[in-house]
């Protein structure tokens, strides 16, 4: 299993965000602006990426971005943010990470999941 997984639920429609594209990244020099792809996918019909990245990563500063745009686009809304970038801090190298997205037009929320 993936690391770090996701997944993209949209709050406006009532349903799973499918084909959503999402990349996995890690900080090059402390998260100060200068990020790595490490991995890139699409989200399926259940709203996930199951194999977004390595089985293991070190820690430190990562982010998982989401292409917003091209979802909303495919769905016919217009959305105020283009892209989402979710940073968070990886300090247990032996632990499972899940970074799920509640998405609208207006607005987003995410949580550390399990």
């Amino acid at each position: 299993m993936s690391h770090v997984t996701t997944h993209v639920l949209d709050a406006a429609l009532g349903r799973p965000a499918r084909d959503v594209p999402v990349r996995l990244e890690a900080a090059a020099d402390g998260g100060r602006g200068s990020w790595k792809t490490l991995a890139e996918g699409r989200t399926n019909d259940d709203g996930r990426v199951p194999d977004l990245g390595p089985d293991q990563l070190a820690a430190g500063f990562h982010r998982v971005v989401f292409d917003t745009a091209a979802y909303f686009d495919a769905t016919g809304q217009r959305g105020f943010y283009p892209e989402v970038a979710i940073v968070f801090d990886l300090a247990d190298e032996d632990t499972h990470y899940h970074v799920p997205l509640l998405l609208s037009p207006f607005a987003y929320s995410t949580y550390r999941g399990s």
